[in-house]
């Protein structure tokens, strides 16, 4: 075994520990397992845990949550996995995977969960780069990719533990989670010195977990998180008042994602959430209903995609359903956007905005599992003004986050009386930020991570001098409010020279709840042009409203109606944008942009070499005076054989000044 710790910088003397040097004031015993077992002893029957199986909700109580950890530690432990090793998790949110992510810091080995839908090639460049032998993975599919892997590529696993029994029986280095938790069980009966062994290996300096960057540029890279760096942030947090002791909490984000484990391990067991698990990821929206949590965290995505149902769900609904929530969301939107520009409603509108409150929007989020959400945050990218207006006026005290993996995702967020449109808040406390001469965010604080794992190149490119370089390009308002204006490394320049970040273009035009997603061009180019992927079931829904026929997603996006709607939201976007950046042309793809097919990253973040690469005949035409252009792509089927799909797209000129 080797101290990971010694992977992170050059020339570190692997004896010496990196965390110790850099941060000297975090006390050796302030870790995740001594916290769970504090827990355990100060509220033993208090339920931490909850999953909804088969139609019923499980409950996990403190005592039982600390006793399933140290029952799957001790049982690792007795299959060969000590310090320093790297434990891959794979599969959906389930009590075994915490349970053995947080055995495995027991044993201070390292968890390293991974997407569950990372398809094989990638996730066997996480298994290779981090000398992986041992998984724990919720099922059958997960077990089959496992051994996918281990078969076509330059893998080897000891051992694979596996969750869900269906279609799996023991077999070779392939063990049941139960098999082994139960053999921990009898070494903990078995050994009376056992369990406190377990409880005092951890150090607040011991990697926590390997969690992962995007891969927008790259492969992505380990990032590993120690204990300290996670307490510290949820710490700072807590004390700003974004997270409160004892909150209902849905644990559905992948477990891979830095937001599920800061929000479902870390903030969970220093400040006693309860955890709840939905039974699937197609069961989220009815579980949440049961959940009613009081804290609750998603995507700008997520949140535009629950106004997207709530949109379709009041036109299917009655007249007079409709004709109320035509009439009190509109003045509530209004309310709330007056609101944010410093006005005070009047006692007229006060009254006014709780009747819509009885009638309308109430009913709303009872329906959604909204009624009890406190602290409604989001993150992640930018989200639109109109999500972002629509679920403040429904009464939810929405805000942004900022931060990345790297600085556990918690570096900044709006203060609950100082909300704006534009701007991602105020650093936290325990957090400096300041900008450089390039306009870059930097920031330093014992939340910031200490370097990439086997990294020390990539490390040397973000940290300088105890600070951050975050890549993200921003400014400081007067009031000490943070604006994010895109990745640094973005900022590009068309062909007269003019600067502009693609995503900030990209954001504005994904504000339309019509647009899933888009790729602004325009490099080197005379003038910006767009790929448009529209959002297929809210311009499906409007299709249908509007009598406009389609069979499929490529048909849709082509109708003339379709492409006139979609043009109304590019000339909207101009309007906010300098002359000189107005997108000129765009084209509606006969599809949306897929992680499977390396367009995107798990996290829906453009991969942008790629789709140049992929629909470079589409871009040149799109720069060209054509109104169509005929795309051909190949065609994998099932059978193995390959074909030609053709599509004939249109382009469309938007007039100046639209």
């Amino acid at each position: 075994m080797h101290d990971a710790s010694a992977d992170l910088v050059p020339g570190l003397d692997p004896d010496l520990d990196l965390s110790r040097r850099l941060h000297p004031h975090w006390r050796t015993e302030d870790n995740l397992l001594a916290l769970l077992a504090e827990n355990a002893r100060q509220h033993p029957d208090r339920v931490a845990m909850r999953e909804y199986d088969h139609g019923i909700w499980q409950e996990y109580t403190w005592a039982r949550y600390l006793q399933a950890v140290l029952e799957f530690a001790a049982g690792l432990e007795a299959r060969g996995v000590g310090p320093g090793d790297v434990v891959l998790f794979v599969g959906d949110n389930r009590p075994a995977l915490y349970f053995g992510m947080l055995g495995a810091i027991a044993l201070r080995a390292i968890p390293s969960p991974a997407y569950p839908d990372q398809p094989p090639e990638g996730l066997a460049g996480q298994i290779r780069s981090e000398s992986i032998r041992h998984a724990v993975a919720e099922d059958q599919e997960q077990v089959d990719k496992l051994f996918y892997i281990q078969q076509h590529y330059d893998c080897h696993f000891d051992l694979i533990l596996y969750d869900d029994p269906r279609g799996l029986k023991d077999q070779g280095s392939l063990c049941a989670c139960q098999a082994v938790t139960a053999q921990g069980a009898a070494r903990l009966a078995a050994e009376p010195g056992l369990r406190e062994q377990l409880l005092g290996r951890s150090s607040v300096h011991d990697i926590a977990a390997l969690l992962h960057s995007s891969g927008t540029t790259g492969a992505p890279k380990g990032i590993p998180l120690r204990h300290g760096h996670i307490l510290y942030g949820v710490r700072n947090a807590a004390a700003a008042g974004y997270f409160i002791e004892g909150e209902e909490h849905m644990a559905y984000l992948p477990i891979a994602w830095v937001g599920d484990f800061i929000f479902s391990v870390g903030a969970a067991i220093a400040l006693r959430f309860v955890v709840n698990l939905p039974e699937s990821r197609e069961t989220v929206r009815r579980d949440l209903r049961q959940i009613a949590p009081t804290l609750y965290f998603c995507s700008p995505r997520t949140w535009s995609d629950m106004l997207t149902r709530i949109q379709v769900g009041i036109d299917e609904s009655t007249p007079f359903k409709r004709a109320l929530y035509r009439h009190f969301m509109p003045f509530a939107i209004g309310l709330e956007r007056r609101r944010l520009e410093g006005h005070s409603p009047t006692w007229r509108e006060r009254i006014w905005r709780q009747v819509g409150e009885w009638l309308v929007q109430g009913p709303i989020k009872d329906h959604f599992g909204l009624a009890r959400v406190q602290r409604p945050y989001t993150a992640g990218e930018a989200i639109g003004e109109e999500v972002f207006l629509f679920f403040r006026a429904l009464g939810l005290d929405l805000r942004q986050f900022y931060g990345q993996t790297e600085n556990c995702a918690l570096a900044a967020a709006q203060p609950s009386g100082s909300v704006a449109l534009h701007t991602v808040g105020e650093p936290f406390p325990g957090v400096e930020m300041r900008i450089d001469d390039q306009g870059e965010i930097l920031m330093r604080g014992d939340n910031v991570f200490d370097g990439y794992y086997r990294n020390p190149q990539a490390t040397a490119e973000v940290l300088h001098d105890g600070w951050l370089h975050t890549g993200d390009a921003g400014y400081f308002q007067e009031d000490g409010q943070l604006v994010v204006l895109g990745r640094v490394s973005e900022v590009v320049h068309t062909g007269q020279g003019e600067r502009f970040i693609p995503t900030y273009i990209e954001n504005r035009l994904q504000f339309s709840h019509y647009i899933q997603d888009a790729c602004i061009l325009g490099q080197g180019r005379e003038h910006l042009a767009a790929i448009v992927c529209i959002d297929f079931r809210a311009v499906g829904h409007w299709a249908q409203e509007h009598g406009v026929p389609y069979s499929s997603y490529a048909e849709l996006a082509q109708q003339a109606r379709v492409v006139e709607l979609i043009a109304g939201v590019v000339a909207q976007t101009n309007r906010v944008l300098p002359e000189k950046l107005a997108i000129r042309r765009f084209v509606n793809l006969h599809k949306a942009f897929d992680a499977d097919d390396g367009e995107v990253t798990r996290t829906r973040k453009l991969r942008r070499k790629v789709i140049d690469d992929k629909y470079r005949p589409i871009i040149e035409a799109l720069y060209s005076d054509q109104a169509r252009v005929e795309y051909e792509a190949a065609i994998v089927y099932e059978t193995g054989d390959t074909g030609v799909l053709r599509r004939d797209l249109a382009l469309v000129t938007v007039p100046a000044g639209k």
